[in-house]
């Protein structure tokens, strides 16, 4: 009897082993969790970067009738005063372990570079740059007359969110980050709410939008700068819910197809088709030259060929301070914050879209220049004070200074 139920027990474990490395491994399917685990390894950080196509599930964003920017390229022979020393581009693309450089003067190419296995047709993924092109489709809801104004809120576009925090909370405030939601933003820890958001869609194919109701609001908002993930992902429901659409397809629409993209683009989801929902706090993949044309396109005050599609004093008003508390080095330091644009710490007017990992769309207007840095780089965050004086240095080179 007691052999029975012991081989009884060693069965139950054997099976039970068996399909829970079944469905960690899904050999049916190009994505597991095993993969997911993958992607969180350092070692894959290039890899993952160049390819979330081949980690995560996505939709297409399709370019119509493209057209290439004019291109005059140069080589760039730039050096920089830092902490110091004096410092090569070279040395700071290598260290920083860059993908793509794409320089733009005067809306032409000037310069066009690309490392690490990466080439012009590669679409490096942009993490938080995304947030910018949420808040940018926000920005084209309004001047469709989709939106009335910024301080509606958005349980009013996205009735699943009504009665929760993040459903009481307004545009402005969701764009301003300044939801004052508890939401623990630790890209260091796999099981902070960042961790979970990112990780959990993948791994169970799970409602993005059902696992935000829960988190409450534990200080007034509008009163203080706390930059939140789970803020841009409420806004991208918002545009789901105003244009009856997933993002990639509204994207596609109003940015994509509008200003002529070079190139396809990709927006990971929780799952593959049409009924996915896009992780709308990051994730889109494109080529560098393609975000430069999206940094031409704020240089040129939101109108492309002639077409306004952003509202005037719109571009004025993401890319500077809303609030004291989002002046630079008010809560971050050497940058502050406006509607999901950050800005550095000077009066030369600079602004920029930024991710993780150092992903970067920097726009300097007063010299008419935009560049876009996309990378792979674990000690993005140290590099900051580098990077801005790198860029800095580009500008002025290219401008002849």
């Amino acid at each position: 009897m007691l052999t029975r139920i012991l081989g009884a027990v060693i069965l139950f474990i054997v099976l039970a082993a068996t399909a829970l490395a079944s469905w960690y491994f899904r050999p049916w399917s190009d994505y597991s969790p095993a993969r997911v685990a993958e992607a969180f390894d350092p070692d894959n950080i290039i890899d993952v970067s160049l390819g979330m196509f081949g980690y995560f599930p996505y939709a297409d964003v399709s370019t119509a009738s493209s057209t290439a920017l004019p291109r005059a390229l140069t080589d760039l022979r730039v050096s920089y005063e830092f902490e110091g020393e004096t410092r090569s581009l070279e040395s700071y693309l290598a260290e920083s372990q860059s993908l793509g450089l794409v320089v733009l003067h005067d809306g032409v190419v000037v310069h066009e570079r690309y490392l690490n296995g990466a080439d012009e047709f590669s679409r490096p993924t942009s993490w938080s740059v995304a947030k910018s092109f949420v808040a940018s489709l926000i920005a084209i809801a309004m001047q469709e007359g989709r939106i009335e104004n910024l301080d509606q809120l958005a349980q009013e576009f996205a009735p699943q969110f009504e009665g929760s925090d993040f459903g009481n909370t307004s545009l402005r405030h969701l764009l301003m980050m300044s939801t004052g939601i508890d939401f623990i933003e630790d890209y260091n820890d796999t099981d902070s709410d960042i961790g979970v958001l990112f990780r959990d869609p993948f791994v169970f194919g799970s409602d993005i939008d059902a696992a935000l109701l829960a988190f409450e609001r534990d200080t007034e908002a509008g009163t203080q700068l706390d930059y939140i993930s789970s803020a841009t992902h409420v806004l991208s429901a918002v545009l789901r819910g105003i244009y009856n659409q997933p993002l990639h397809r509204i994207v596609e629409e109003k940015i994509w197809q509008q200003l002529g993209m070079e190139g396809d683009a990709y927006w990971n989801q929780n799952v593959m088709g049409e009924e996915g929902v896009a992780l709308g706090y990051c994730c889109l993949n494109a080529r560098p030259v393609d975000y430069a044309r999206f940094g031409q396109w704020y240089l040129q005050d939101g109108v492309w060929e002639g077409e306004r599609l952003l509202p005037e004093g719109w571009v004025e008003m993401a890319t500077t301070a809303n609030a004291p508390f989002q002046e630079a080095d008010a809560t971050y330091p050497l940058r502050g914050y406006g509607l999901h644009f950050w800005f550095p710490e000077t009066d030369r007017g600079e602004y920029f879209a930024a991710g993780i990992y150092g992903q970067y769309i920097w726009v300097d207007p007063s010299r008419n220049i935009v560049i876009s840095r996309f990378a792979a780089d674990p000690q993005w965050g140290a590099r900051t004070a580098e990077t801005f004086a790198a860029f800095r240095a580009i500008a002025a080179e290219v401008a002849g200074e």
